[in-house]
């Protein structure tokens, strides 16, 4: 064989050698990313997770609630307020027939009150138990919940009523929430079968709390 020709087969096994190397490690990042990313139906998988400022809330036990407490295990944390007339109740119902579908048992489900004139601890807990005896519900201080409801975006705004009542505005969204803060976001309407299914989809992406990386 020529010079030439052994040049010529040298490069040509180099050319093939760098086409597989170039493939496999677009196979490798298209893995990495479909790992790292669920697509969801219903709602958004952050590029990043958003971390969560530390917090002191209070449980229906009347312990404090902190961000290690949310963050110990996978939760949906859902704001809202007891006296809702529709959007509440209905989401949490449909969170309920949400956790029986997807059947994840480490899933938590949180309800945080926006209320705190009216709701007890006691009361969101009951409230939340209604729905689900796994779920919990936390209230705490005005300034605490407004804390915690800037830090996930949630709007919230007390709407006075004819007669002195009053009534709560709020964003109606629910977060998934693990280890390294929050995740997704999911935006109503909310469907329970294809939320479920987004749950059993992103479940093996969530990080718990001995392994936040």
């Amino acid at each position: 064989m020529s010079t030439v020709s052994t040049a010529r087969t040298r490069w040509l096994w180099i050319l093939v050698a760098v086409a597989a190397g170039a493939a496999l490690g677009g196979f490798y990042l298209a893995q990495q990313l479909d790992r790292e990313s669920p697509v969801l139906a219903s709602g958004t998988w952050l590029p990043q997770a958003k971390p969560i400022a530390d917090f002191e809330l209070t449980d229906g036990s009347g312990r404090p609630y902190r961000r290690a407490d949310l963050t110990s295990a996978p939760t949906l944390v859902y704001f809202g307020f007891t006296r809702c007339p529709d959007v509440c109740p209905t989401t949490l119902a449909k969170l309920a027939q949400v956790h029986r579908e997807a059947a994840l048992t480490s899933l938590r489900v949180l309800f945080v009150s926006i209320d705190p004139e009216r709701d007890t601890p006691a009361a969101v807990a009951l409230y939340a138990h209604a729905f689900d005896p796994t779920f919990r519900g936390v209230t705490g201080k005005p300034e605490e919940i407004l804390k915690v409801a800037k830090n996930f975006a949630v709007a919230v705004n007390r709407v006075d009523l004819p007669g002195g009542d009053y009534t709560m505005d709020h964003s109606a969204v629910l977060f998934l929430v693990d280890a390294r803060g929050i995740v997704a976001i999911f935006t109503p309407p909310f469907e329970a079968s294809v939320l479920a299914a987004d749950l059993k989809r992103a479940a093996p992406h969530l990080a718990s709390a001995a392994d936040p990386t």
